[in-house]
């Protein structure tokens, strides 16, 4: 199913994105529907980087797996900006992912925005801004 097959199919009113997790999507979209990640966080100089709005509560966001087909709606919930240092155990445990502790979130996180932030010709260090965003299933 697309995006805009799942968005008419659920009801919802309003305006969506669609968008697949970097990294894993099928993994991380699994991860979405079996209600273990509920948070995600992305680079704040990304969004500057390409003129894109940073999400906000109540936005609608369909979640596409490595195929663009919709796996499900999620609603975000909460939104902040701090540095990738200020990063949580609670946030690493609401992202869901391998053991679900900060050490190994800052491990693998640590690598994804040193690679994401090359791509506009930024170096990664701890100081980097990151949106933080916890999110719930609305529609599967």
């Amino acid at each position: 199913m697309k995006a805009e097959e799942m968005w008419k199919a659920s009801k919802l009113c309003g305006e969506y994105e669609a968008w697949a997790f970097g990294g894993a999507p099928d993994k991380l979209a699994d991860l979405v529907l079996r209600g273990i990640k509920t948070g995600t966080c992305s680079s704040y100089d990304l969004y500057q980087a390409e003129g894109e709005p940073i999400p906000h509560v109540g936005e609608y966001s369909v979640i596409l797996n490595s195929r663009d087909e919709a796996v499900c709606i999620i609603q975000t919930t909460k939104i902040y900006i701090a540095p990738f240092s200020k990063a949580t155990p609670e946030h690493a445990f609401k992202e869901g992912e391998g053991d679900r502790s900060l050490a190994y979130w800052q491990d693998v996180h640590r690598e994804f925005f040193t690679e994401e932030l090359q791509t506009i010709g930024k170096p990664f260090d701890e100081s980097i801004l990151l949106v933080y965003e916890e999110f719930e299933v609305v529609y599967r």
